[in-house]
């Protein structure tokens, strides 16, 4: 049960988000991006720094709002739903958990606030759901480290102010030889190879980056030497909640026009919702999407509570990412010819959703994960 806090972070959350993010949803996907002031206002709603304490400008929020909050944004935009989930859950989050006194305060005023977008930096070309297996180097010179190597798929790569990179400090010491180090773009070395063309979420950019001689202080050390492999997983908790909650968020619009357009669509004389076949599907997709949406919040809850959420938000990420391809593919099979055709809606949904069961976790390294508990 939601109390009236959570239900009035829902409320705010979804009015802002079906009024002026959703009407330019497509608008957004064409351009190949967000304009400012999206950001702005995301900010000013507590939205990018959702449990960061207040004296940073956090809303000192709750796992569960937070869940919440993801839901409606991914409702009315996938690709702005993954940033902010990225923004909170891994950014910040990192760093109110690793960070620094200095580091808190150089850069999460400014994350929160919007006028720093982050992106994390850990995924290669060779290593992806075996992070261990990362090359990127960082070679410790005098007064820092020079960073050299490649990054592939990496959320916000172009627009990003400031970069979490995943690099190895010690070859010969495995997952521990592994750091964390945050790199503002700005910095010579830092350089966009390419941003991709996608399947989906075209607002939300995914690029190839490269690091050539790229020198970041030591105080830009997250953590301790040595830690970046625990530090990116420990992240990944978190954000596989929000990658789930934004699954939700999706397929919970596809739904919502497939149920409408079955009240509408008269065939063989009857409503189409009234006749078995589709009525059925429905109330199967309805209970899927129920199911998923529990266990999410479960999992936010459980973070909220300070148990350990490992498995749960595996099994939300794996169930919930699963469970919306299903349901915005049964949505457009309720429309028929109509769910093929962009302005419905449902079609840019489908291609937005597809990549959940891909990114911070693949469906099969959270089977993996869940494996392990039992």
């Amino acid at each position: 049960m939601l109390s009236d806090t959570q239900i009035a972070v829902r409320d705010m959350v979804r009015k802002f988000a079906q009024e002026r993010i959703r009407p330019l949803s497509h608008r957004f996907e064409q351009q190949g991006g967000y304009e400012p002031w999206v950001f702005e206002s995301v900010a000013e709603l507590g939205l990018l720094g959702m449990v960061a304490p207040e004296e940073f400008g956090g809303a000192e929020s709750d796992y569960v709002s937070y869940a919440l909050a993801l839901i409606e944004i991914a409702a009315a935009d996938g690709g702005l739903s993954t940033i902010v989930s990225i923004q909170n859950s891994i950014m910040v989050a990192g760093l109110l958990k690793d960070g620094t006194e200095a580091q808190k305060a150089r850069f999460l005023p400014d994350l929160i606030a919007g006028r720093c977008i982050g992106a994390f930096a850990l995924t290669e070309t060779g290593a992806g759901s075996d992070a261990s297996a990362i090359r990127t180097r960082a070679t410790r010179v005098d007064g820092g480290w020079r960073l050299d190597g490649a990054k592939q798929f990496i959320t916000s790569g172009r627009i990003a102010g400031l970069a979490m990179v995943i690099a190895v400090t010690d070859p010969g010491a495995g997952k521990k030889g592994m750091t964390a180090f945050l790199v503002p773009t700005d910095r010579e070395g830092y350089i966009v190879d390419k941003v991709e063309h996608k399947l989906g979420q075209g607002a939300s950019d995914t690029c190839a980056l490269r690091f050539e001689n790229l020198f970041v202080e030591d105080d830009l050390v997250l953590g301790e030497v040595g830690q970046g492999y625990r530090i990116a997983l420990a992240n990944l908790e978190t954000g596989r909640i929000g990658i789930a909650a934004q699954c939700i968020g999706m397929a919970q619009t596809a739904l919502e026009i497939a149920v409408a357009y079955a009240k509408d669509r008269v065939s063989m004389g009857r409503r189409i919702i009234e006749h078995q076949a589709v009525g059925f599907r429905l109330a199967d997709l309805a209970t899927r999407l129920e199911a998923a949406r529990q266990l999410v919040l479960c999992a936010a809850a459980l973070r909220d509570a300070g148990a350990a959420a490992l498995a749960q938000a595996s099994m939300a990420k794996l169930f919930a990412s699963e469970t919306a391809e299903i349901v915005v593919s049964g949505a457009i099979q309720t429309l028929g010819g109509y769910g093929y055709l962009e302005e419905f809606g449902v079609a840019k949904i489908y291609r937005d959703v597809r990549v959940c069961q891909i990114y911070e976790g693949t469906s099969d390294i959270q089977r993996m994960v869940i494996a392990r508990t039992l």
